[in-house]
């Protein structure tokens, strides 16, 4: 498949890929991951590896979607929970009897 990274066209195939990462040791992940075989690495990682490129020549979503269309499993960041608003005791109580109470 050919794929544009940084600029640069690449023809990238899935075996090639698993090739290309095989003996790598995955870096700790903190933000986005491909599933390769059975480790999970970070995208900048994986970029540098099959581009041979600095990781700051590319993004970290052009690997995303080339890895994607070449089939691999994709882990975006992850969510970040919303805030849950804390109750007080009277406004717990006001809420079970259904009279809204402003504090």
């Amino acid at each position: 498949m050919r794929c544009v990274i940084a600029r640069f066209p690449f023809d990238l195939t899935k075996s090639g890929v698993l090739e290309s990462m095989k003996g790598i040791k995955p870096e700790q992940v903190i933000g986005e991951s491909v599933i390769i075989g059975r480790r999970t690495y970070p995208v900048k990682q994986v970029g540098q590896v099959i581009t041979r490129q600095d990781r700051r020549d590319f993004s970290a979503g052009e690997v995303l979607r080339a890895m994607t269309q070449l089939g691999f499993t994709c882990r975006g960041l992850p969510r970040a929970a919303v805030p849950t608003r804390v109750l007080s005791p009277l406004q717990q109580a006001s809420a079970v009897l259904g009279i809204p109470v402003t504090v």
